[in-house]
């Protein structure tokens, strides 16, 4: 696992001033909001995730919302690739517009592998945070904690034509490739 202070400092230096957050703060909701709203530049979609190039990011939140007001702050005013945020909340899948980000909140791993196997053939960058996560088609897991660990599932971000940037995948703890999970750090 590597410290998120380091993660901030090698690899998202802009995170800091993005963000707004202190270097030392401990609040989980703000440094996961920080690294959705960062994975927008680090991680490239083909042009067909949008419906034209004045599209706005759509961030969609998935099942019971661990973010609150954080996620909104977070993403209120930002821009990406001159792509403003919008941000959806719902409880079903079938709630959410298409979007190019969803973090999947749902602790019942029944709902979760259902949701993930309805976005597994669209370009659609999927977080979480269960264990399971990538085992079950997620793109990218990580924890936050006293470290923040992430984990990203290569073969489903290809399989989706989403390209993670190499500066993400050096920080990255676990990387699955070729049907195989390789332990990086």
């Amino acid at each position: 696992m590597v410290d998120y202070r380091t993660l901030w400092i090698i690899v998202l230096p802009s995170l800091l001033l993005l963000s707004g957050l202190a270097a030392g703060q401990e609040n989980p909701a703000k440094i996961k909001a920080a690294f959705l709203r960062n994975f927008a530049h680090y991680v490239s979609w083909p042009s067909n995730a949008f419906l034209d190039g004045a599209s706005p990011w759509h961030v969609g939140i998935l099942g019971p919302d661990p973010f609150g007001d954080v996620l909104d702050t977070t993403f209120e005013g930002r821009a990406e690739q001159g792509r403003p945020f919008k941000i959806f909340r719902a409880d079903r899948l079938e709630e959410l517009p298409p979007c190019q980000i969803v973090f999947v909140a749902y602790q019942d791993a029944g709902k979760r592998r259902a949701a993930l196997a309805v976005l597994k053939d669209r370009p659609v960058l999927t977080v979480g945070d269960a264990p399971e996560f990538l085992g079950e088609g997620g793109v990218i897991r990580f924890q936050v904690g006293e470290r923040v660990s992430m984990s990203v599932n290569l073969d489903q971000a290809r399989a989706v034509l989403l390209t993670i940037q190499t500066k993400m995948l050096e920080v990255a703890s676990d990387i699955q490739e070729n049907g195989e999970l390789r332990r990086m750090r």
